[in-house]
């Protein structure tokens, strides 16, 4: 999954160790916490990153090449 709608609804996109590491520096930004679960792989995506939507594209496609990357989870 590239992208979760977090449930105290906040943006969360998931992205590789590089970018995400330059993401929380540069928005000082915060790992996703999704049910009171720190989510290693995802960071919250500021309320002034929404508004920008050319930056939040580009951060968005990252996650999506990301996500598509990884293998999928053995159903079982």
């Amino acid at each position: 999954m590239a992208k979760a709608p977090a449930d105290n609804g906040v943006l969360a996109l998931r992205l590789p160790t590089a970018e995400r590491e330059a993401f929380l520096t540069r928005y000082d930004a915060a790992l996703n916490v999704a049910h009171g679960v720190v989510q290693k792989e995802y960071v919250a995506v500021p309320d002034g990153l929404l508004a920008d939507t050319e930056q939040l594209r580009k951060h968005f496609a990252v996650s999506v090449a990301y996500a598509q990357s990884l293998k999928p989870k053995k159903k079982s």
